[in-house]
């Protein structure tokens, strides 16, 4: 609009610079031929078409005839009626006068954005929570906030109301029940002589430790039971407190097996049919022991498969890294982190081979890592 009133100034100005040489006849004969083309413009129209002027068009003509008087301008023959005209006027000073009075803020203050995110934050990790229960947490915080405000941060985030995410999913299950659940699952592997193997493991949830209970090449139901029946008394001589243990509906696991957990207060959870994401963590301990260990070894015989999965068992449980413990192992937790950077320098980092090479592991001896940090710190005072 700025742009096309800036047109329209300059070429008027550029007009009125060619009315300056003219004489006042020759000014009365172009005014007079100008008022008998809008009469033909205005017959040619007819009474019931309506002339559109754009709002440049009315900025222009209010700026014009507002200098000239009223009579003058009622004498006028315009498209328009005078009375039209100063409206248009009158619409432009409304307009300037707002522009300049215009207050400095409008309603109440935004919302700050830490609490927005403190809110969401809350949503995400209690989702039974409404928005007046989260209004009353943040209350006892000492922050002051409306509840309709709580419910306009829920909605503009698109989060549904209470009852519609207040339903629990397997996946919550699992991690609130994670301490007190196992998973079993078994594994089948062929050696070079052509036996087949079934590896029988248990992880739990919370530590993600394993167990492998044996590797029989026929597992008979009474192998199946003594297996479990060890296994709950590792776990009582290691004071867990187990009260589910999921499996799928392999044919290998025998009927008699829940009633030997029951007798430990375990309950057996069976998975659902071909649904191997409501056991993903044992899968994925299956996977990683395929690609790991299985696919990279020739297993000779049975007394050499137990070897190597016992050795790959104290590799899970006391090297290999977990995104789930926060880069640390079931039995070893994540050491704090280095900030000086000579100090990793200095460190006697050493690389320990298992099975030939198949599992790498790296660690550094306790002297040696004492000796190098006293070092390092020899250094940094020099």
């Amino acid at each position: 609009m700025l742009l096309r009133l800036a047109y329209l100034t300059v070429t008027n100005t550029f007009a009125a610079l060619r009315l300056l040489p003219m004489s006042d006849r020759d000014k009365d004969v172009e005014i007079l031929v100008l008022c008998h083309q809008i009469t033909v413009l205005e017959r040619q129209l007819g009474a019931d078409t309506k002339v559109r002027y754009i709002p440049e068009d009315r900025v222009l003509l209010a700026a014009l005839l507002t200098s000239l008087p009223r009579e003058v301008v009622r004498q006028l023959r315009l498209l328009v009626r005078p009375d039209t005209v100063l409206c248009w006027h009158r619409d432009l000073m409304r307009g300037r006068h707002a522009r300049t009075c215009r207050p400095k803020r409008r309603g109440r203050p935004p919302t700050v954005r830490s609490i927005r995110v403190l809110v969401l934050r809350l949503v995400g990790e209690n989702p039974a929570w409404g928005y007046r229960r989260i209004h009353g947490a943040l209350t006892t915080l000492g922050i002051k906030v409306a509840a309709s405000t709580v419910w306009e941060i829920l909605k503009q985030a698109g989060v549904d109301p209470a009852p519609e995410r207040a339903s629990t999913t397997w996946a919550d299950f699992l991690r609130s029940q994670a301490d007190a659940i196992l998973a079993c699952g078994v594994i089948e592997t062929v050696t070079l002589n052509g036996k087949r193997q079934y590896i029988l493991t248990v992880i739990e949830h919370a530590t993600r430790r394993v167990r492998v209970l044996g590797t029989p090449a026929h597992p008979s139901a009474n192998w199946v039971i003594q297996a479990f029946k060890n296994l709950v008394m590792d776990l009582e001589d290691a004071g867990c407190r187990v009260r589910f243990l999921i499996r799928d509906r392999d044919g290998k696991f025998p009927a008699l097996m829940g009633k030997v957990l029951a007798e430990a207060d375990i309950k057996m959870v069976l998975t659902g049919i071909r649904m191997p994401r409501m056991n993903s963590i044992m899968e994925r301990w299956v996977q990683s022991c395929r690609h790991e260990l299985l696919d990279r070894c020739l297993v000779w015989n049975e007394r050499h498969l137990r070897h190597a999965l016992r050795e790959y068992e104290r590799f899970y449980n006391q090297h290999r890294a977990h995104q789930a413990l926060n880069q640390g192992a079931p039995l070893r937790p994540a050491p704090d982190p280095i900030t000086d950077p000579g100090r990793i320098i200095d460190l006697n980092i050493r690389r320990r081979d298992r099975l030939g090479g198949v599992l790498q592991s790296t660690h550094m001896p306790l002297d040696l890592y004492g000796r190098n940090f006293r070092q390092a710190q020899c250094r940094a005072a020099l």
